[in-house]
């Protein structure tokens, strides 16, 4: 009887892609960062910040690293997103262990760096990507959508006190059109009653002045892992 075949084992690298989300909250647009190829294989296109796993790195150490090059910030929400084969057929295969990390426009300023390009781009009309990495964004603000309804990954995110508006404002550059009207949002956050009013007013502009909050971790206990959806 013949040997039974058996493929040969995969001939890839692994590799470390970073989906750095901002929040714009004065145009209400979610943005991803992206960096523009300089070599082959496709040269020219747009990727995400990304970087192949050194020897004795951990994967998180890799994400960090990449995030350091290409980012500075306040505030970063990291998380492991998820594993991506190579793409069929692939110039360059790697396995792309992705992590995804949301921060505030306002907060953020990208690092030139080695890169011939770097710029912020919004979601809803992202370029060609190299390595069909649209699959890797795409699924990145699916998880970040999911995760505002039922974590405080807001809070990690925004300054330590703000104002209801900014809040909101958040949420919406975030999850889009047909998210809750800002009243119904209002009265819902103080009904779950984990912000707590500092007794500070700001004023920005000609209206009224608006009220600073902070978030509490130990109010929001009860409410973990709970849908927390505005309508």
């Amino acid at each position: 009887m013949a040997a039974k075949a058996t493929n040969p084992i995969a001939n890839f690298r692994v590799g470390v892609d970073n989906v750095i989300f901002a929040v714009d909250t004065e145009r209400s647009r979610l943005l991803v960062l992206l960096v523009k190829r300089d070599g082959d294989p496709y040269r020219d296109y747009w990727c995400l910040p990304g970087t192949l796993v050194r020897q004795n790195e951990p994967l998180k150490g890799a994400a960090e690293r990449i995030l350091a090059e290409k980012i500075r910030v306040e505030n970063l929400y990291l998380e492991q997103l998820f594993t991506f084969d190579p793409p069929a057929p692939s110039p360059n295969p790697y396995l792309s262990v992705s992590y995804f990390a949301i921060v505030r426009l306002a907060d953020a300023e990208p690092l030139a760096g080695g890169a011939i390009g770097i710029a912020w781009y919004p979601v809803a009309d992202l370029p060609p990507l190299a390595f069909a990495q649209e699959r890797i964004v795409n699924y990145g603000r699916r998880r970040l959508c999911a995760k505002l309804e039922y974590s405080p990954i807001a809070f990690e995110v925004l300054p330590e006190t703000f104002t209801l508006n900014e809040l909101y404002q958040f949420y919406a550059a975030v999850l889009g059109d047909g998210f809750s009207d800002y009243s119904n949002f209002r009265s819902r956050l103080r009904k779950l009653g984990f912000l707590k009013d500092t007794g500070v007013k700001i004023s920005k502009g000609a209206g009224r002045p608006a009220s600073l909050y902070r978030f509490d971790a130990q109010e929001f206990e009860p409410h973990k892992n709970k849908p927390m959806v505005f309508v």
